[in-house]
């Protein structure tokens, strides 16, 4: 998939929102979408962050994306329905929605796991992305096509010892991805499907890796091609699938 070579206009006139577009893969998906013609909603926590990612986007002369502060672990369900109202009133349309945004909460074993940090991390992973996509379903069925991405993780397919709640949400969101892909495969033009990044130079992987050396990992620039492809038309009519960087 990295050899995929995108047209230069392979998004153009689309607005995707990408969660999580602060920092790591997010930042890197949102700046490639800008440069292949998106307008990009920027959905993160901390301002500053998707501030900088704004400037980068506009200084390349991609177009102007625009910024969405939300605390996903504080945010309700009339919060999503507000963004997703906003979005419509300002474009028109959504064509395509990234959850990118994850928390990792602690490598322990489940008979010592925190019970409130369990449920943080089910929240932000899990929970959150069911409540952002059952706000944007509207929006999405309404384009003219549109592609739902989630992104995975390997201990999401198999369980590893350790890997406690984040493992289970990225195995329920695979599910979630595969149930949403047989209820929108027919009558309507969304697809649905993931992406595993597999170790990429991010916060979460040195959290997560304390011994890597990040001069062997790739940077999350060199990883975009598949968010690109499912992200456009090359994609037309593929759903329900896992792709592996």
């Amino acid at each position: 998939m990295q050899e995929y070579h995108p047209q230069k206009d392979l998004l153009k006139d689309r607005v995707i929102l990408v969660t999580g577009a602060g920092d790591g893969i997010g930042a890197a998906v949102a700046q490639d979408y800008a440069k292949y013609g998106a307008t990009v909603i920027l959905l993160g926590r901390t301002q500053k962050k998707l501030e900088i990612v704004y400037d980068l986007i506009e200084q390349a002369g991609y177009p102007q994306p625009a910024i969405y502060p939300l605390e996903l672990q504080l945010a309700t369900p009339k919060d999503y329905k507000l963004l997703a109202a906003t979005i419509d009133k300002e474009f028109g349309r959504l064509d395509g929605l990234l959850h990118n945004a994850a928390v990792l909460g602690t490598l322990t074993p489940i008979e010592h796991y925190d019970n409130r940090l369990w449920a943080h991390v089910l929240h932000v992973n899990l929970n959150a992305p069911f409540m952002l996509t059952k706000a944007c379903l509207p929006l999405l069925k309404n384009a003219k096509e549109a592609s739902i991405i989630f992104t995975s993780a390997n201990v999401g397919y198999k369980g590893q010892a350790y890997w406690g709640a984040y493992a289970v949400s990225k195995a329920a969101c695979e599910n979630m991805m595969e149930i949403l892909s047989e209820e929108l495969e027919v009558n309507t033009n969304v697809r649905v499907n993931s992406v595993d990044p597999g170790r990429v130079r991010t916060r979460m992987n040195a959290l997560a890796y304390p011994g890597d050396d990040p001069r062997n990992i790739p940077a999350p620039k060199d990883i975009t091609a598949v968010y690109l492809y499912l992200m456009g038309p090359d994609s037309t009519g593929v759903t329900g699938e896992r792709f592996d960087v």
